[in-house]
């Protein structure tokens, strides 16, 4: 049996989450079924659904991850492609994911926050 992975967020993520949920409600349950779809089957059953890219050109010792499909029950007829976006990182010792930033698309994908990432992991 695979061991379980523990989950925490900095305080920018649940501050932009918090932004997010009053456009996008079930926000909280679409993580809680992203966590299960996509993160968990990849880290504890290595199956790649495409759901999560590595950034690789970081530097840094801790692998970061962006979500690019993500469903979203508030986006009905989206799928994967709600345009949210979620950015983790995955500490493979400690079987920790640290969800670091989330934000939703709408003209561009810009990349990720580089200096958040550094902030925490560097």
């Amino acid at each position: 049996m695979a061991k379980k992975i523990d989950y925490k967020s900095v305080s920018e993520f649940d501050k932009e989450l918090k932004k997010l949920l009053k456009r996008f409600s079930t926000l909280n349950d679409d993580i809680e079924v992203f966590k299960r779809n996509a993160v968990e089957l990849y880290f504890c059953h290595n199956t790649d659904n495409g759901s999560c890219v590595r950034i690789n050109r970081l530097k840094i010792q801790t692998a970061v991850y962006k979500a690019k499909k993500f469903a979203s029950r508030s986006l009905k007829g989206k799928g994967v492609r709600s345009g949210i976006r979620i950015v983790f990182a995955f500490e493979e010792e400690e079987n920790k994911i640290t969800f670091l930033e989330i934000y939703y698309k709408e003209k561009d994908d810009t990349d990720c926050n580089l200096k958040r990432i550094y902030k925490y992991f560097n």
